[in-house]
């Protein structure tokens, strides 16, 4: 389902003009598309544009553009401020509805995990994954369900439950999350002796590229 978002129309302006945008709240951005005879210059609401930065940048766009009409887009480039991190400019790409689009999803885990009761550590290695499907199929997330993993499990990508529509081109033994084994604290001799340990391995191999470079 489409997020509607209201946009304004304007001229391609000096940077001084483009300034006097930002800092009446509003960011400068670009459509481009097939369809369109050329690309056109809009200003959407900077509080509106970090709401949906925050919750869904990878949404299917309704952008409402007077004197354009309602443009199916994505949102493609967003250009931020290497030191205020503001956002400067924004880029939205128009989509065909009736073509399959490929875009990054967040994952949500749910479920309570066996292995984390037991005192393992969740330990996600994908926070989202890129998925192929048509606009109007692109979920909000996808949920990786970790309640059946115990400690030194993991979750694969072949695992995940995608909606319909939706397909994925990793690979399906990629590992989204796993459960670690738990680290006891060492007691103190346990920390010398593989202090220790350390320092021993590291004149053995001391010794040995000496023995090379001879």
């Amino acid at each position: 389902m489409a997020i509607s978002f209201k946009a304004q129309s304007r001229t391609v302006g000096s940077r001084s003009e483009l300034n006097r945008m930002r800092r009446e709240g509003v960011v400068p951005g670009v459509i481009y598309g097939k369809k369109l005879d050329e690309p056109i210059a809009v200003g959407v609401s900077e509080k509106e544009l970090l709401a949906l930065l925050r919750t869904h940048p990878h949404a299917l766009i309704e952008l409402d553009v007077p004197g354009s009409g309602k443009q199916p887009v994505m949102m493609t480039e967003v250009q931020r401020d290497s030191l205020t991190r503001n956002v400067l400019h924004i880029d939205f790409h128009q989509v065909n509805m009736n073509e399959a689009v490929r875009t990054p999803v967040r994952l949500d885990f749910v479920g309570d995990s066996r292995g984390v009761r037991e005192g393992g550590i969740l330990q996600p290695m994908l926070t989202e994954i890129e998925i192929s499907c048509l606009p109007n199929q692109i979920p909000e997330a996808i949920e990786a369900d970790v309640s059946g993993l115990g400690i030194g499990e993991n979750l694969l990508v072949s695992d995940l439950k995608l909606p319909e529509g939706v397909t994925t081109r990793l690979d399906a033994d990629q590992v989204v999350v796993t459960v670690l084994v738990p680290q006891k604290d060492l007691t103190a001799e346990e920390a010398e002796n593989a202090a220790v340990e350390e320092a021993e391995h590291d004149q053995r191999a001391k010794e040995a590229d000496a023995v090379q470079a001879e």
